[in-house]
């Protein structure tokens, strides 16, 4: 059975809108302007090595699409290549390579493609898609890289919930500039968030 990972670049606000840009977001880019700093790059690369799959939303899947098949080096050899999975009811052909549009319930297709991989199924932005998961308990870990800035304005992280949802810290340390990498798991045991 396989992990449904999210991973996410935060402010201290909790807004996760155009981290790299490519948004009409007057704030678009807002990480580049805080240094990771070696350790931060090697756990994004460690991150994507382990990725067995990314699970995204259509608006993330298709700034992915335009900006990632042209990138050369390890990193983006490894998203080119992985399969991707992309959450959409508008989206008629997915043409990133290895790439499938799953349609019908998102419930549904995530449940199903934890039972049918066997490694980690890896959501980067996708604030809709991330929130849904949530809500239904099909986060199995959160691993959110929040940077020193407050936004102020800006797509959330987190919308209205049914209930509260109780998580457990399970790594957390600092690198670059002052970024926090916080990694969650569900307080429950086996249950996601």
């Amino acid at each position: 059975m396989g992990r449904i990972v999210v991973t996410e670049y935060v402010s201290l606000d909790g807004v996760m809108e155009a981290p790299g840009g490519g948004e009409d977001f007057k704030h678009g880019g807002w990480t580049f302007k805080i240094s990771r700093g070696e350790e931060g790059d090697k756990f994004k690369l460690d991150e994507t090595l382990h990725t067995e799959a990314l699970l995204l939303g259509r608006v993330t899947y298709e700034a992915f699409a335009a900006a990632w098949p042209s990138m050369k080096g390890e990193f983006a050899d490894m998203f080119n290549s992985m399969p991707k999975y992309v959450v959409s009811s508008t989206l008629k052909e997915a043409k990133w390579n290895n790439s499938t549009v799953l349609k019908g319930d998102v419930v549904q297709e995530a449940s199903k493609l934890r039972q049918d991989l066997g490694g980690d199924i890896v959501v980067h932005g996708s604030a809709r898609l991330v929130q849904t998961l949530v809500e239904h308990g099909l986060v199995d870990e959160l691993r959110l890289m929040v940077f020193p800035v407050v936004l102020g304005t800006g797509k959330r992280l987190f919308g209205d919930m049914s209930d509260k949802k109780h998580l457990r810290l399970v790594d957390s340390k600092t690198v670059g500039d002052g970024i926090a990498i916080l990694i969650y798991e569900p307080a429950g045991g086996s249950e996601g968030v």
